[in-house]
């Protein structure tokens, strides 16, 4: 069974998270891993946001997910997003991600948001409409991404 637990309850495996989403968005745009690590880390304070939550099983990373004050510096006014949902690559297609998905979305209305926003690429755009989120209609910084929004009050 896949267990979803805050990583401030299994640091254990902030630096595989870290790894898997350096490797996915940053090092290729010549980032260090730091850029990574040090607002994770930021997740093990267990403040209402940031925080990043952990997919499992006996022991062994499956995915992960964060939720973050802000995805896309041009729009600091759209607070808080989803970022960084990663799934293992044979784990995929099964629901693990829109179950982190969920789970991300009711711990962040539980912190009392009324509205998340997430910057995806139109390759990935459908899977989030696919569970009520829409477009926000205004230009993404960059070329083939787009920002989304969810309501969840």
């Amino acid at each position: 069974m896949i267990e979803i637990d805050d990583l401030a309850d299994v640091p254990h495996h902030l630096d595989v998270v870290a790894e898997r989403i350096w490797t996915a968005w940053w090092r290729d745009k010549g980032h260090g891993i730091e850029r990574i690590t040090t607002p994770l880390r930021e997740s093990l304070e267990r403040r209402s946001i940031p925080f990043t939550l952990v997919a499992h099983r006996n022991g062994t990373f499956c995915g992960t997910v964060s939720v973050i004050a802000s995805d896309v510096a041009e729009r600091p006014e759209l607070t808080p997003w989803i970022a960084a949902l990663w799934i293992e690559p044979d784990l995929r297609r099964r629901g693990l991600g829109a179950a982190l998905l969920h789970h991300a979305v009711r711990r962040a209305a539980g912190f009392g948001t009324a509205q998340l926003y997430l910057y995806a690429s139109d390759e990935r755009r459908a899977f989030y409409e696919g569970r009520g989120w829409r477009a926000l209609g205004i230009p993404a910084p960059e070329p083939e991404m787009t920002i989304l929004t969810l309501a969840v009050a």
